[in-house]
């Protein structure tokens, strides 16, 4: 009966491309109209089913770490565009669609993340450690989307792209100070303080993170002039010319957005400059993928823009500047993937076969989750007067800063001649 059940959902979800199956008692099904990806997989229990049919989303992701579907080639990057892409064009079954919706409605209480939360959610991540992510990161160790100029930039590049992009947009002048909400491993605060001369403050709820920052700090000759501290943003009671936070926002969860741009608001001086990186959703609010809260970032939340701007419009700020990087997170996924599948044998000596399978679920779903659903990376900049930054893009592609740009139109100095005079 179970079987029966579980055949008729994946009948209804399957209708582009083509699924083989192999069901735990031999039994054999094909679904789909033939066409590309063409995927094969295998049920090794009985048991998972009817794990599918209660929850797929979280049942799916674990059947292939516990080995309980196989999947022929270890296609998962097959298997995943086949069920994303059917799924995006609506052929979830009915009952599937009411738990989403559900777990929507619920989803403020599992984002709810008071400060002993959030940082348990931290260490959940971050506290892996640092020299697996080193396994297939880049040499600065950062953790968020690159941003590739040409198509033939390196990871490399793209990230230092990223860096100076940011700079640009937060126009340091040497001895400004600049808060870094969750910094990370440090690079971008190093960088602020090395190339622009910024003195800069990072928080972060990783000590693993924070002893790798000021490690790196020293290194690059500016420990002088990097303050790295295992802190909640919400205890920074400090005034900057510049606020930064990239990759953060995500880990916040929906009903702390208030307190979040408060506290932005609040740590910002009159005249300056914040910048806030982070995924977002071009559709309405939804929720967290239940494996992706359990595994990979609990509490975590990718908003829409309504529910971003929304917590905003109740602050001081003012929104100067907004860009869409979309298809950038992704490369950078598929960059990274490639790194930790040439470094499983160091990953194997750190980790069991479970975890790699973990991570290579996590990194494929990731990337197709920003190239083929409503995700996207956005760069939001902020000020409280609207003459902080210049009025048009050039600064940051080798244009005018200072001066009369920055200052062009100015209402009550310049009033236009009326027609009489």
């Amino acid at each position: 009966m179970l079987n029966k059940l579980f055949i008729g959902m994946a009948d209804r979800l399957i209708k582009s491309g083509t699924l083989h199956l192999t069901l735990a008692d031999g039994s054999t099904h094909r679904f789909g109209d033939g066409s590309a990806p063409e995927v094969s997989v295998r049920f090794t229990t009985d048991k998972l089913p009817m794990k599918l049919l209660r929850n797929p989303e979280l049942a799916l992701g674990e059947a292939y770490m516990d080995q309980e579907l196989v999947i022929e080639g270890d296609d998962v990057r097959g298997l995943l565009t086949l069920v994303v892409r059917n799924a995006e064009r609506g052929h979830m079954p009915a009952w599937q669609r009411w738990a989403k919706a559900a777990r929507r409605q619920l989803r403020k209480w599992h984002q709810w993340t008071p400060l002993a939360k959030a940082r348990k959610n931290a260490e959940h991540h971050y506290e892996i450690s640092t020299p697996f992510y080193e396994l297939f990161l880049d040499e600065s160790m950062l953790y968020t989307c690159a941003y590739f100029r040409d198509i033939d930039d390196t990871l490399e590049q793209a990230q230092d792209n990223k860096k100076h992009h940011i700079a640009k947009k937060l126009l340091i002048k040497p001895g400004m100070r600049v808060l870094d909400i969750g910094c990370g491993w440090g690079e971008l605060g190093v960088t602020l303080a090395r190339d622009y001369g910024a003195n800069v403050v990072g928080v972060t709820l990783s000590e693993q993170q924070r002893q790798h920052a000021i490690a790196r700090a020293k290194k690059a000759g500016v420990a002088d002039k990097c303050d790295f501290r295992l802190m909640d943003y919400r205890d920074v009671d400090e005034t900057f010319d510049r606020i930064v936070s990239v990759g953060m926002l995500e880990h916040v969860g929906q009903p702390q957005y208030g307190t979040y741009f408060r506290q932005v608001a609040k740590n910002l001086a009159e005249d300056g400059v914040a910048l806030i990186h982070f995924i977002g959703r071009s559709s309405p609010p939804g929720n967290l993928s239940p494996w992706f809260n359990k595994y990979i970032f609990p509490g975590g939340y990718t908003p829409a823009l309504s529910e971003v701007f929304t917590d905003i419009e109740k602050t001081p700020l003012l929104q100067t500047d907004i860009e869409c990087w979309r298809t950038h997170y992704a490369r950078t996924l598929y960059e990274w993937l490639v790194r930790f599948e040439e470094t499983l044998d160091q990953a194997r000596d750190m980790y069991d076969e479970r975890f790699i399978r973990m991570w290579r679920y996590y990194l494929i779903a990731s990337e197709l989750s920003m190239s083929d659903m409503p995700h996207d990376l956005y760069q939001v900049q902020l000020a409280k007067r609207k003459d902080a930054v210049p009025i048009a893009r050039d600064y940051l592609y080798g244009g005018e800063v200072d001066g009369a740009l920055r200052n062009a139109i100015r209402i009550e100095e310049q009033p236009p001649k009326l027609a009489a005079e």
